[in-house]
């Protein structure tokens, strides 16, 4: 039988179906040499063909790119970011991948094709693909429903073309807003980023994308908010702060990949923590899925951590502690590995373990079943002959797609405050100022396609609709006169422009200045990966063209295009109504346009605080109350707005607060119940916040943390009686000992509308000895309102 006819043969026991992945992975392992093993542990990037030819190797400033005629016979684990690296037709970068996967299966002996994967922060990032609001958008949403519903709509895009595995979510928990990369973060509070990055995983592997947690852990608490810089925090700060979102992650949205922190944390890289990545992760928590390295990560062992003397001994630290793809190329995990086997240093089981959790990946995935076809559902059935024909005929923007879009970025605006003044009922003139009021991208985050890729073809066109605010004034204003001038640039010096906005402002009847950010990467942005900050003042001389129109006296409502919080000065007590959002997508100034008007009732709630001044950093409400302001302090943390918070157009009235269950055992449970009532005029939706504080603990505790949530609509005028059941179980933290407990003692149940805004209280009882728990501990309060 030639080779051919073997690699499809589906009597061979790893083409055989009927058995189990891990059976089908053991018999592959058994005929495999070290070569063909050690080949299906790396990537290698590339970019897909505009023309729909094979894909090219990308040419990067970390590494040259490799040779695939003298890879592919031994064959090839991943294809790092086909669609992601240069421009290309969403049609024809599918037949580009398809060819390819072709070409890689009819080189090695196997008939074995890569697994392709791509970004997916804010969407799928790939030319023509719709660009939703940024991972900060869905926590300000407080909503994982939609949050799933979103990456399922971008999870079947991508595997419609192709795609395997997406590199989301990011569960990271801002612990200093100066660092560059808040924006791909959920929010500072572990149960929201845990609750929505939870429902992403289980969106996007409902669609078959493989999801991958990241970054795992510990990177955004890096010192002084700066990117890949060293991690300080303690051991109980890591287990009850950042670990938590993972945990919850892999227990309830069983994601199949796992992606390393480039950070070490007390002297400890991620990639070669064995504890951590083998210990924790697998041993404990049960996750059986891939830990795939950050970019280089396996390398930067060697460059930037020094603990590994060479290419050989970084991969054999990465491989022993526990990863198993190299990302995005081959490096350590080539020659240097093969030849560290082949002598001895690193043990071939180590190898044999990696490559079974691959394989077992890809016959999950149906990469080695007899009748794989490269093929993608985009292109089933059509004929393939004639590129040119293709141009055009796949869309990954659709009209739901937009709907969608449209719908978080209305659901994350979120209204700081209003004099009366919002929502503008058929003003006659406004005065549009700012960088962002005239400039698409003023929606999109680093890793939006427009922005990460686009941004390096400027001839190239942005493949999506991306109206400024600009034109979503003029369109939901259409009777207005509209006048723009944008004051200064985003970061820029030059004060020239602020005449041309005053006069703006002077005539008009109401001023919205568009402030913010613009996105890029190291350094080409105010806000992305790389572009860390030294204060949280606004970029540049926004803060001095706010505070210039406000002098005019004329009604002001700053709405911030942003990546991050911002101090926002004067305008806090001053501007007639304060809006933020963070890049909130496609259809972000349509969203804003809407809540402006009126048309959308604001619903959006903070997922990050807004500092009141910009250098009091890092502070975050999730702290001790020694973080708290105080008189042998001369600086004061309390925000200008805390997490949680955000108002609307109508009001509730939250009463009648009952403790159905005042005490408990440290196992059980305590339910209490409130009604929630639409005292205003027009229909809206709460988000009901469950914080708790424990007076006294073995244990420092923050002062309150979040520990439920949930949005209720409600008509005007209508009411409901919410329910709620607390397990004892989400007052546990670790303890001295390291282990995880629950104390008995009093505990405070915080009913609130933000974390600074406490409408009910309920204190409750736990008695009995104190508990220890572990992983399987129950992680929710149950709602229910009827």
């Amino acid at each position: 039988m030639n080779l051919a006819a073997l690699s499809a043969d589906p009597t061979v026991r790893w083409r055989d179906r009927a058995l189990s992945p891990e059976d089908r992975a053991d018999a592959l392992i058994a005929e495999m040499t070290l070569p063909e093993k050690l080949a299906q542990l790396v990537g290698v990037w590339v970019g897909a063909s505009d023309e729909g030819g094979d894909v090219a190797p990308h040419q990067h400033d970390m590494e040259e790119p490799p040779d695939l005629d003298v890879l592919l016979p031994s064959g090839l684990g991943q294809l790092t970011r086909p669609f992601g690296t240069v421009p290309v037709d969403p049609a024809l970068g599918a037949l580009s991948l398809a060819r390819s996967q072709q070409r890689i299966a009819a080189a090695n002996r196997f008939g074995i094709p890569a697994l392709a994967h791509e970004e997916c922060l804010a969407g799928f990032a790939a030319w023509g693909a719709t660009a939703y609001p940024v991972p900060l958008s869905w926590g300000a949403t407080f909503d994982p429903d939609l949050i799933r519903r979103m990456a399922e709509a971008i999870g079947r895009d991508m595997r419609a073309v192709g795609v395997h595995q997406g590199l989301a979510p990011v569960l990271d928990v801002v612990r200093d807003a100066r660092w560059g990369r808040v924006e791909e973060t959920i929010g500072e509070d572990p149960y929201l980023v845990g609750t929505v990055a939870t429902a992403y995983v289980q969106g996007l592997e409902s669609a078959g994308i493989v999801a991958t947690l990241k970054h795992f852990a510990g990177y955004s608490a890096s010192r002084a908010g700066r990117n890949l810089a060293p991690v300080g925090m303690g051991a109980r700060e890591r287990a009850d702060v950042i670990l938590p979102p993972f945990e919850m992650a892999v227990r309830e949205g069983r994601p199949r990949s796992v992606m390393h922190a480039y950070t070490d944390t007390d002297g400890i890289p991620s990639a070669a923590d064995e504890d951590l990545l083998t210990g924790l992760l697998r041993d404990t928590w049960g996750f059986d899925g891939t830990v795939v390295a950050d970019y280089f990560g396996i390398a930067f062992l060697k460059v930037l951590h020094g603990v590994a003397a060479d290419w050989a001994d970084a991969a054999g630290l990465a491989l022993a502690s526990g990863v198993d793809v190299e990302l995005p190329t081959v490096k350590t995990f080539g020659e240097p590995l093969l030849r560290a086997v082949e002598d001895g240093t690193v043990p071939e089981a180590l190898v044999d373990r990696a490559l079974r959790r691959v394989l077992v990946q890809k016959a999950q995935l149906g990469l080695l079943d007899p009748d794989w076809d490269p093929v993608p559902a985009a292109l089933a059935g059509r004929s393939l002959d004639d590129p040119r024909k293709l141009r055009g005929s796949v869309d990954l923007d659709s009209a739901e797609n937009r709907d969608l879009a449209r719908e978080i970025a209305e659901q994350a605006v979120v209204l700081l405050s209003n004099d009366g003044t919002l929502p503008l009922r058929s003003p006659r003139r406004i005065a549009l100022i700012g960088p962002n009021a005239d400039t698409p991208t003023s929606v999109l985050g680093c890793y939006a396609f427009p922005v990460h890729v686009g941004s390096q073809h400027p001839g190239v066109p942005v493949g999506i609709e991306l109206p400024t605010l600009r034109q979503a004034l003029a369109a939901e204003f259409p009777d207005c006169e509209i006048w723009t001038a944008a004051g200064a640039s985003v970061d820029g010096a030059d004060t020239s422009g602020f005449g041309e906005a005053l006069e703006a402002a002077r005539r008009a009847d109401v001023v919205i200045v568009a402030l913010g950010d613009r996105a890029g990467l190291f350094g080409r942005g105010t806000s992305g990966e790389g572009c860390d900050v030294e204060s949280l003042e606004l970029p540049g001389v926004q803060g001095q063209l706010l505070d210039a129109l406000l002098d005019t006296g004329k009604p002001v409502v700053p709405v911030l295009l942003a990546g991050r919080p911002y101090a926002l000065g004067r305008a806090v007590t001053e501007a007639a109504a304060l809006v933020q959002t963070f890049f909130p997508g496609e259809a972000g100034t349509e969203a804003v346009a809407a809540v402006l008007s009126g048309r959308t009732n604001p619903s959006g709630r903070l997922p990050v605080s807004i500092p009141a001044r910009p250098g009091v950093q890092p502070s975050t409400y999730l702290a001790a109350r020694l973080a708290g302001p105080s008189e042998v302090s001369s600086t004061d943390p309390t925000p200008a707005f805390g997490f949680g918070h955000g108002i609307g157009y109508t009001a509730f009235d939250w009463s009648d607060l009952e403790v159905e269950q005042t005490a408990a055992g440290t196992d059980g449970t305590v339910e209490l119940a409130f009604t929630l009532r639409n005292s205003g005029e027009r229909a809206g939706s709460e988000t009901v916040q469950l914080y708790l504080h424990d007076p006294v603990a073995s244990v420092v505790q923050p002062v309150q943390r979040l520990i439920g949530y949930r949005r209720i609509a409600l008509d005007a005028g209508e009411q409901t009686r919410v329910r709620v059941a607390v397990p004892a179980d989400l007052a546990s933290f670790t303890g001295r000992d390291g282990r995880r407990i629950v104390e008995p003692g009093e505990l405070e149940l915080r009913i609130a509308a933000s974390s600074t805004d406490v409408r009910l209280t309920a204190t409750v009882r736990l008695d009995g000895p104190v508990r220890v728990l572990d992983h399987t501990r129950r992680l929710h309060a149950e709602f229910r309102s009827a």
